[in-house]
């Protein structure tokens, strides 16, 4: 997350409790404009501070600018901790609740004394919230189902904070004298969205040496994990952080293959625990005489497919050439085209396509028809300057309707249209996959953006056949997103070997916000790995010329 990011959550953070503590008005507002503020500035938030600019923007009075000195001086802000201390844990928690908001959370505090999660499923079950002024049955139905999935999500993280934490610990461990050899294992190296553990191997030369030295660092168990060697690391997290680790080097290989798993994968190989002496995973397939399959791609799910869809994924970022779906200060990205255009040059990209919030998504900043062609005015000017082409983009709001947001006269302004919902989540399984298919079925749609709605451990897919939809993505030659931002993975990996039977495209897309953001593509590949995605199935790996002609197939454009 870069610094930009964090002090708008930081300020937006700051107005919710002080709204919570019921704080004058004024003040709530402050932090509110300061938020939106620093998101419109262009350029490095911290040189500004540094050269005190800061303080000329409208909307940084002198309150917020010492938050932000503070934070970035610091990593922290002493009044905001004392605030954040000042509130319950618990009432914190239901901030988390998908349709609460402050003023919602507050009334539940005073009126039915609700201090945490708990509070609130009993106060729902016994229809306590429905009463409440401003709820209604439809909201308490709706806590409730938050409130399960909430629970069924504990002891879960994301994959690209665990895989983070779990390069970070594997860097510090290969520097005790007597670890030889590191790798990760388990959940973590076979991708997963989400992961249960954090799982690490070690090849040590002295294990007297290796538990003295990590006691000085760390809190750990030795764990019972049958004939394997295992501590649990004790990093404050909520899933386990598990270190096995191997006394004898001819041992690591066939030790790294059982722990990657899955379960399910090593018993339909017939995988019988022993001590295989390799010098490679490979050999191990061999001698099960099976052929060699990634770690990404070692699940149940892969076993289940044609053999031709069981090919080991040829997908890495040095096979793009196209980086579409990322948003600007155009609506409520945090970085200019300018900007964005520069991160994505070195970063090896031959081409982009911007795609910023159309009109409906007037809470993103939304681009009316006006400033469309503002930007496409300054597309035109970049494009005579620059090395990196850029073609005009939009991630257009698929309305109830079924409609895109503009017009079809208007529609012909666009290069390349992802179409998405943002809103109505709540439609019945056939009106929303009816809904979907109708603008998939729109001759300007070119991607079928973060197909599902979910966002992982937060909310869940909204109701859809995506059976239906994949057809449909077929049927009309639009590519399905694999929206690679780390708290969506959406499409689920697990469709994508039933899109690629249908011959379906794809587009792996970091749906940046940032510059830091456009980084996030990795996570997107690393789930199209897990499907088995070939390079010839990403249409970002197509080459200019041959993305020009992806972008022609359906209505004439370039």
């Amino acid at each position: 997350m870069s610094v930009k990011t964090e002090i708008v959550k930081l300020l937006e953070n700051y107005a919710d409790l002080l709204e919570f503590k019921g704080e004058n008005p004024f003040k709530i507002r402050a932090f509110k404009f300061g938020a939106n503020a620093i998101r419109q500035i262009e350029g490095d938030i911290e040189d500004k501070v540094k050269e005190g600019s800061l303080k000329n923007v409208k909307g940084i009075g002198k309150g917020i600018l010492s938050v932000i000195e503070e934070f970035i001086s610091k990593g922290s802000c002493a009044d905001y901790e004392e605030l954040y201390n000042s509130i319950p844990e618990g009432v914190i928690e239901l901030f988390k609740i998908r349709g609460l908001g402050v003023k919602k959370v507050k009334t539940l505090h005073e009126e039915l004394n609700i201090n945490n999660i708990d509070d609130l499923a009993e106060a729902a079950v016994e229809d306590k919230v429905a009463g409440l002024s401003g709820f209604g049955m439809k909201t308490q139905e709706n806590i409730v189902a938050e409130i399960a999935r909430i629970k069924s999500s504990r002891g879960l993280i994301h994959y690209y904070r665990a895989i983070q934490i779990g390069k970070a610990l594997l860097n510090e461990l290969l520097k005790i004298q007597s670890v030889t050899q590191g790798e990760i294992t388990g959940e973590l190296r076979r991708g997963l969205e989400v992961v249960s553990s954090i799982d690490l191997l070690l090849c040590i030369n002295d294990e007297n040496d290796f538990i003295k030295t990590i006691e000085k660092s760390y809190t750990f168990t030795e764990a019972d994990e049958g004939s394997h060697n295992c501590v649990v690391i004790d990093l404050d997290l909520p899933i386990h952080v598990k270190v096995y680790y191997v006394l004898n080097v001819s041992e690591f290989q066939s030790t790294l293959f059982y722990t990657t798993g899955s379960k399910d994968f090593l018993k339909e190989i017939h995988f019988v625990e022993e001590k295989f002496t390799t010098k490679s995973e490979a050999g191990i397939f061999r001698a099960l005489d099976f052929p060699y399959i990634i770690p990404e791609m070692r699940e149940h799910e892969m076993l289940n497919t044609s053999a031709e869809l069981r090919k080991n994924s040829d997908l890495t970022l040095r096979d793009f050439s196209g980086l579409l779906h990322f948003h600007t200060t155009y609506s409520d990205g945090l970085n200019s085209l300018t900007e964005m255009g520069d991160a994505a040059a070195k970063l090896g990209f031959e081409y982009l396509a911007v795609c910023d919030h159309s009109k409906s998504a007037f809470y993103a900043n939304g681009l009316e028809e006006e400033r469309i062609l503002l930007q496409k005015k300054e597309l035109a000017k970049l494009n005579k300057s620059t090395n990196i082409h850029y073609f005009q983009g939009i991630e257009s709001d698929i309305l109830n309707s079924g409609s895109l947001d503009y017009s079809s006269d208007f529609m012909q302004n666009f290069e390349f249209v992802v179409a998405s919902v943002h809103s109505g989540f709540n439609l019945s399984e056939d009106d929303m996959t009816k809904r979907v298919i109708t603008a998939i079925e729109n001759e300007y749609t070119d991607v079928l953006g973060h197909p599902t709605g979910r966002l992982l451990l937060s909310r869940n897919p909204y109701k859809i056949n995506m059976k239906k939809i994949i057809d449909a993505c077929a049927q009309n030659d639009v590519a399905i997103e694999i929206n690679s931002n780390p708290f969506r993975l959406d499409l689920d990996w697990r469709l994508i070997f039933y899109a690629r039977e249908k011959g379906c495209e794809f587009a792996i897309n970091p749906d940046a916000h940032s510059v830091d953001g456009i980084k996030d593509v990795e996570y997107g590949i690393t789930m199209g790995r897990k499907g088995g995605l070939q390079k010839s199935e990403v249409i970002n790996c197509l080459s200019t010329n041959d993305f020009v002609k992806f972008l022609n197939r359906k209505v004439k454009r370039i």
